[in-house]
């Protein structure tokens, strides 16, 4: 997620003749309605508007216009986008939905481009043409070249780009004007179904861009647990509410010595009188100061004879107040959006009166434990193995802030999978476990090619997990394919799954830990190596070698290290921590 304030135009009208005359941007390519790809590219943007036909199944957070005329070119749907939107101080994002594999970091970098010159910044596609429509404007000079253009229907997009601009090129950059073009990008998407496997550094990068953001949703923040802040937590209240003490004690005016009155003020009861100079008033931490205090002096600072107090020899010079907005003001920023939310969050929202946050998830999982040879509950038949991970995937899902339901079993059958795309509810992360391989009970990419979903991860260039996969479903739902193996799918799944519930929820990215390896070397071939690791008197220590039919190392294990190709001994490496 970029820093940079930006708004986002999307045109999504016109009369695509050279399709027919059919809505080009609902049109799916790839998996994916070319608007979905559109709006998903520019998903960080502060606002965005869609410009075209009225259209019932985007979220209430999209402001939609129309370009008047309709079908009266780009330059007056941007005219209609720019007016409907608020204005920033930053940039605005003018895009067209026809661009079926267009990403998210392309856009970023022609807002970076954009920031950076405060100039125009326009891609430039596989044919070296420059895009008009994928572009990023200051909003000054949008709205300066705008103002000076007059009427602005049917005009051409080269009436309002200035002289001056920046041009960078993209190999994501392939519009879809004709049959032809969609057939071309659907048979290239079918190829990469079939890529080469991915590093965890793209696999990962591939899962916060390329996934669909689940909608937001407004809720009590104690009932925001997992989930991730879409707007900020501003506070509405400040703390403390009023100057209180910091410490039992006696709140005085003065200098002193002064003179001790009867009455008692009480954290959560009545404030005391005010004090006159050389008056003090026994009082507890947390209560409302009286007016006229100027400091509070702790008991053990604190020396009485009858009705009279003064400093003790010890005490220091300090008024042990704490005063009203102390800790934050009335509309301070207290967390920013992207922000999980964990209980601390929470108090603070509760602190700071804020009933309501606005927020993406938590991800919900429903889990799909596949084959004919696994078996729950009962003994165990020839040829039948123990479920051993279905009972314990949930425990690694809410580790990763991901709740589950009960996992389910699915039966190898020729229509399994079809049957189970077709009745997927209302969740927003679908986990197969088993069917990932080649072997001929291993259906699940074929039912994803036939359910038309679009591949963002095809396989792992690590050991083991290496057949993991994740595809996301033409309705928006994404699969995760786990080995079945239970080591290679609880690996797969922990180094993962942090940067799903990035891409879902448009989570800021977590840092990754490191820690130095004893024995990197150790087991360390040409692969990217998933191991257990402990603790030790010497330091971190890794498993060599690991049998992935159970879980028997990671028995005692304080986590998992990603082992990068030719270790050598001494070596950082990524720590990701398992549940306990």
């Amino acid at each position: 997620m970029t820093s940079m304030r930006a708004e986002a135009i999307v045109l999504a009208g016109g009369r695509a003749s050279r399709m027919g005359g059919v809505d080009k941007p609902a049109i799916v390519v790839a998996g994916r309605s070319m608007l979905d790809t559109a709006l998903a590219a520019v998903d960080w943007c502060e606002r965005i508007a869609v410009v075209g036909p009225q259209r019932n199944d985007l979220p209430e957070s999209i402001v939609q216009t129309q370009e008047h005329p309709p079908g009266s070119g780009p330059v007056a749907g941007i005219v209609a986008g720019l007016a409907a939107l608020p204005g920033t101080d930053g940039c605005v994002v003018v895009l067209a939905a026809d661009l079926p594999i267009l990403r998210a970091d392309t856009v970023r970098e022609l807002a970076r481009q954009c920031a950076e010159s405060h100039r125009p910044a326009f891609a430039v596609d596989v044919d070296g043409r420059v895009q008009y429509l994928v572009g990023v404007w200051p909003h000054d000079v949008l709205a300066h070249r705008l103002a000076e253009l007059g009427a602005p229907a049917n005009r051409r997009m080269g009436d309002i780009v200035p002289a001056e601009v920046r041009t960078v090129r993209f190999d994501d950059i392939v519009d879809c004007d004709t049959p032809d073009d969609v057939a071309a990008v659907n048979s290239t998407a079918q190829i990469d179904a079939a890529a080469a496997p991915l590093s965890l550094v793209e696999a990962r990068q591939r899962l916060r861009e390329g996934l669909s953001r689940i909608p937001a949703r407004s809720t009590e923040p104690q009932d925001a647990l997992d989930a991730t802040l879409v707007e900020p937590l501003i506070a509405a209240e400040a703390l403390p509410r009023v100057d209180i003490s910091a410490m039992d004690g006696y709140a005085v005016a003065g200098s002193g010595p002064w003179r001790l009155r009867t009455d008692v003020g009480y954290a959560g009861g009545a404030r005391p009188d005010g004090l006159r100079p050389g008056e003090a008033v026994r009082i507890a931490t947390g209560a409302h100061l009286p007016e006229g205090a100027t400091a509070v002096l702790r008991d053990e600072f604190a020396a009485i004879s009858g009705d009279r107090l003064d400093r003790g020899p010890e005490a220091t010079e300090r008024d042990d107040i704490r005063r009203r907005g102390e800790d934050w003001t009335v509309g301070e920023r207290l967390a920013e959006p992207g922000t999980p939310i964990g209980p601390a969050l929470v108090s603070v929202a509760a602190s700071a009166e804020v009933h309501t946050l606005d927020v993406r998830g938590p991800v919900r999982a429903h889990v799909v434990v596949t084959g004919d040879e696994i078996r729950r509950d009962g003994p165990l038949h020839d040829g039948q193995t123990r479920d051993s991970i279905g009972p314990v995937l949930p425990i690694f899902l809410a580790h990763n802030g991901i709740r589950s339901d009960q996992s389910t079993h699915l039966r190898d059958t020729a229509t399994g999978f079809d049957d189970l795309f077709g009745a997927v509810g209302d969740i927003d992360l679908l986990i197969v476990v088993g069917a990932t391989g080649g072997g001929a009970a291993d259906q699940l990419r074929g039912a994803l090619q036939r359910a038309r979903a679009r591949m963002i991860v095809p396989r792992l260039a690590c050991r083991p997990g290496g057949s993991t996969l994740v595809a996301e479903l033409p309705g928006g739902v994404p699969v995760l394919g786990l080995p079945g193996n239970p080591y290679a799918a609880l690996a797969a799944l922990s180094v993962l799954a942090p940067a799903i519930v990035e891409g879902l929820t448009a989570r800021r990215p977590r840092p990754r830990a490191l820690v130095t390896l004893h024995n990197a070397g150790a087991g360390s071939g040409p692969a990217t190596r998933l191991a257990p690791v402990f603790a030790t008197a010497d330091g971190w220590a890794a498993t060599p070698s690991v049998r992935t039919a159970h879980l028997g190392g990671l028995v005692g294990a304080d986590g998992l290290v990603v082992v990068p190709p030719n270790a050598q001994d001494g070596d950082e490496v990524e720590f990701v921590r398992l549940p306990s």
